[in-house]
Parts: structure tokens; C-alpha cells; sequence
């Protein structure tokens, strides 16, 4: 049975993608901030559409293109002066519209600020925050024989995937980007409106705006035009010791199920398995430690569903531990999906070829997500069922995403960085993709059912119990704000930050007290 790619695209796509807003400098170059780029310029259109998500699209009064810090303080300076609202954009990848609101006067770019080098004056990694992971993942790798376990969507900017607390394939095996985020260049605004910048890491005065940038999610504090990279622990003595070891191959395969042959019972069972499973090897010292395997279960008019999986091809016995596996995933299951052996391929090229590339003509889309300490429920799994064999609605590129977590990401305290879910064993993500904006209100309606149904007995949201753990700010989903969906009486910022929001409140006071830096899910003033 092949596998359609459009089906696959669908539901990982969203496993890499990130909240876009902050940005990044470079060397100044032919472009600088001197230039307002308005709509009668021909770069305007390509500006303001670099979104993925083309429910949103804005209309801002100019956009500059940021190619230095001194241009953003510049940019920043000029637009505070002019009272007028800024956003950032770096890879384009924000699911909701706080980069193309109807009401964004200014647009700042960072696309063109991307450069990966070794700082020897902080030693770390210096990267620009218009990076896109693609350029991150060449750049570390082929200088250095490095990486970071950042996310599978190639095209996601660093600007937001970072700070938000960006994760991906490695983060079993090395926790949470955050977790190797030395330090932040970002411009902010004070009181008297005065735009500057500021080298915060986390071990100088400017500690807690470091902090806030270890999962506080973009478009709160400033402009980051910087990140500064280097492992908690390394001293950064050279740039070989100072970021994780890139594995030298991985071993990938592909389970197929069939909608046609899978009923309620077999799915139970499948989901079932892949959570238990999960639960089972969830240490940091697991064996599996180095095991990624996305459970892309699209809607049943696509005809299929697929578990996708990698593992460090240098583990000891990865091919019986592969084995193994796939035998845990089809227990009980009748009958049997298909199972593909991909073999072994060098990382680099591996991981291009298994992540989600950028694409020229996104869709429109609509995202809810969820963290899990442990699997759902059966009648949590049911719900899904039901919403993806919904006869009702046809959407083959809409799924719910299952995505192991935990791993050495639990080995840190939970107020260690903002990113405060540190007990998990997974994330869902449920994403409804379409193409005509005819269609927007039937697709919101299905997607918000199926997440109101998982979450029926906790107000319709992933209230944070023994199963739950809020969400991920990365995944924004402005529902969450808004009671008729969120009947829970947990406020959005208790299911992003936990116990964390005072803590970003008190440092959103005090660096950016006029609140310069906002939008639909931002963190509010202390």
C-alpha cells in the first residue's frame, strides 16, 4: 500500500512548526531598516504573505527588513516614536495571527539575518533568530559535526521555535532546545520609550530575561536578534563540546494501517499500545532514549494512517530494538498494518529527507494541542476515533498527531526554565488543514468538536491533572482564552506556563513595561 505524502506532510508538518515572532541581525548589507518597504514596493506582497497559515494575512503599513541589531533598535525606535504596533516574523510559521493581525502597523523581517558561527566571546553558538532550522541543522552539522534537537519542520524559524521551548526527534535523548540556550541578543523598550539592546544569559545580571526566553514564547519581551547557544553543563572551552553530538546515521521504518480494515476496537488498541509503550520508556537512560515515532492518525477519508519512526542507527542492537518495537505496536492488533523497513541512511541526509520541507503555496489551517503525563483514557482514545471517522467531515489532511516526549526533558525542574512541563510522556496535536477560505467555518467546527470531546470531563481543555499538563505556547490557540471553549475555569496562561506566568509577569514589567511587545496570548504586566 503506498504511502501519499500529502498525507504525511499533514500531520508532521505541525510536529516542527513554531510561534514566529521574535527575530534576529546580521551584518549590514544593501538592505537596512532605512528603507520602509510600503505596498506600492515589489517586495511588499512577498513580505507580508510568507505566512503558512493563509487564514491570516496582513496589511501592515510598511515592513523593514532587519539585517543588524543596530537596525532593529533602529526600526524599533522609530516605530515606538510613531505610536504604531509591531510585529516580528522569522520563519512564518505562527498558527494564529499575531504576526498578520488586521491591526500590525509595522512588519518587522528577520528572514534575511541567519547566520550560524562560533562566538568566542560568550562561547556559544551565535545564531541569527531569521534561521530556519534547515539552515541551523546544515550549518552546525557540516561545521562542526553538532545539532540541536530542534524540530522536523524544516522551514520553522528559529525566532519562535526557540523561545517558545522548541523540541523535536533528539529530545529524548537531549531535552528541550532550552535547555542549551545560553544566552539571548534582544532589543527591548523601557519606560521612557527608549529602544535598546541587551546580551541576557544565564549566568550574568540579566539572568531573568534569559529565563523568560527558555519557553516563554515570542512577541513578549522584545526583538531577539540573537541566539546564543551552548548545552547547560559545557563551559564552551571549544565549540566541539559546547552542543549535543549529531548521531552518525538513523534507522527509520513505517507502519500503514488501513482505515478500511481499523475499527473502533483496533484502534483503541493501536493508540493504546503507542502510549503504553511510551509510558514504558520514558527514562532518560532508556534504551530507547533515542527513539522518535510520530503517530500521524489523519481522517479516515484519507484511507490510511501512519506511525513513523527513527532511531540512532549506533545504539546497541538498534535493529532488535526496532524489532521489538514495531512487535509492542501491532499487539493484538488484527489485522496487522504494514510495516516498511527503511534501512539505515547518514543523519543529515536522513533527517532532510524525513522532515517537512518549506512549501510555496500553504493552506489554512486551525491547531489545538496538549501535553500528557501519561496515555489517555480509552474513553479520551474513543473521541478520537470518532472525530476522525466523522462521515460528515472530509478533510484527508486533517489528523491528530501523537508525539513522544519526555525522556531528558524530564530531568529538569519545572521552574529551571519557563518551559515548565517537565513530567510528560507525550503531545497531541490536532490540526485541521484545508485550502478555501469557503470552507473555514465547517473545518473550525470539526476541530474544535474533537478537542472539546478528548477534553469533555476537564472543561473541554487539557486542564493540567494525572493525565494532562496544559499546553504548548508554541501551538498557540487563542480557544483557550475565550470561555466558549475553554469552560473550564483555568485561565490560557495556567494551561501554557503552570506555576511559571507570575514569574514572566514580573519580568514582563520590567522589560517591557509599556507592553510594546503583544498579541492575543501575550504575557500580561504584572
Amino acid at each position: 500500500m503506498p504511502v501519499s505524502r500529502r498525507g504525511l506532510l499533514a500531520g508532521t508538518a505541525v510536529a516542527g512548526a513554531a510561534l514566529a515572532i521574535p527575530g534576529t541581525s546580521s551584518a549590514a548589507g544593501a538592505i537596512t531598516t532605512s528603507a520602509k518597504i510600503g505596498p506600492g514596493d515589489a517586495r511588499y506582497q512577498d513580505l507580508v504573505q510568507r505566512g503558512q497559515n493563509r487564514r491570516f494575512v496582513g496589511k501592515p503599513d510598511y515592513a523593514r527588513v532587519i539585517q543588524s541589531t543596530e537596525d532593529a533598535v533602529a526600526a524599533v525606535q522609530d516605530a515606538v516614536r510613531s505610536g504604531k504596533r509591531i510585529a516580528v516574523r522569522g520563519g512564518g510559521h505562527c498558527f494564529e495571527d499575531f504576526v498578520d493581525s488586521s491591526d500590525i502597523e509595522v512588519l518587522l523581517d528577520m528572514s534575511t539575518y541567519d547566520a550560524v558561527t562560533w562566538d568566542p566571546q560568550y562561547r556559544a553558538f551565535s545564531i541569527g533568530a531569521g534561521a530556519i532550522l534547515e539552515t541551523v541543522y546544515k550549518e552546525l552539522f557540516f561545521g562542526w559535526g553538532l545539532t540541536v534537537p530542534g524540530g522536523g519542520c524544516l522551514g520553522v524559524g528559529v525566532g519562535g521555535h526557540f523561545s517558545g521551548g522548541g523540541y523535536g526527534p533528539l529530545s529524548r535523548k537531549y531535552g528541550s532546545v532550552v535547555d542549551h540556550l545560553y544566552g539571548v541578543e534582544i532589543v527591548v523598550v523601557d519606560a521612557r520609550g527608549r529602544a535598546r539592546s541587551v546580551v541576557a544569559t544565564r549566568d550574568n545580571e540579566h539572568r531573568d530575561l534569559w529565563w523568560a526566553h527558555t519557553g516563554g514564547g515570542g512577541g513578549n519581551f522584545g526583538v531577539v536578534t540573537r541566539y546564543l547557544m551552548r548545552s547547560a553543563g559545557s563551559s564552551g572551552r571549544t565549540p566541539g563540546e559546547s552542543l549535543p553530538k549529531a548521531p552518525a546515521a538513523l534507522r527509520s521504518s513505517l507502519l500503514i494501517y488501513d482505515w478500511k480494515t481499523t475499527t473502533q476496537a483496533g484502534f483503541l488498541r493501536t493508540v493504546r499500545n503507542w502510549f503504553d509503550f511510551f509510558e514504558q520508556h520514558n527514562t532518560a537512560d532508556s534504551s530507547y532514549a533515542t527513539l522518535y515515532a510520530p503517530f500521524i492518525l489523519t481522517h479516515s477519508s484519507a484511507g490510511q494512517f501512519l506511525l513513523s519512526t527513527q532511531i540512532d542507527a549506533a545504539a546497541p542492537n538498534a535493529a532488535e530494538l526496532m524489532k521489538a518495537f514495531h512487535a509492542a505496536m501491532v499487539a493484538g492488533v488484527d489485522p496487522k498494518p504494514q510495516v516498511i523497513d527503511v534501512g539505515e541512511g547518514p543523519f543529515l541526509h536522513t533527517t532532510m529527507e524525513r522532515s517537512i520541507g518549506e512549501t510555496a503555496s500553504p493552506g489554512r489551517g486551525k491547531y489545538k494541542a496538549g501535553y500528557l503525563k501519561t496515555g489517555y483514557t480509552d474513553e479520551q482514545i474513543v473521541a478520537m476515533y470518532r472525530g476522525l471517522t466523522d462521515t460528515t467531515y472530509t478533510g484527508p489532511t486533517s489528523s491528530v498527531l501523537l508525539i513522544p516526549y519526555g525522556g531528558k526533558v524530564n530531568t529538569v525542574p519545572s521552574d529551571a526554565t519557563a518551559a515548565a512541563q517537565r513530567d510528560v510522556v507525550a503531545k497531541m496535536v490536532l490540526s485541521a488543514s484545508w485550502e478555501n477560505a469557503t470552507d473555514d467555518a465547517k473545518n473550525l467546527a470539526w476541530a474544535r468538536k474533537v478537542y472539546a470531546d478528548i477534553y469533555r470531563d476537564t472543561g473541554g481543555v487539557p486542564v493540567p491533572n494525572a493525565i494532562n499538563a496544559g499546553s504548548y505556547i508554541n501551538y498557540p490557540d487563542v480557544d483557550l482564552a475565550d470561555p466558549a471553549y475553554n469552560k473550564s475555569g483555568v485561565p490560557w496562561h495556567d494551561l501554557y506556563y503552570l506555576g511559571n506566568y507570575p514569574r514572566l509577569q514580573q519580568i514582563k514589567s520590567k522589560w517591557d513595561p509599556r507592553n510594546v511587545f503583544h498579541h492575543k496570548l501575550s504575557i500580561e504586566p504584572s
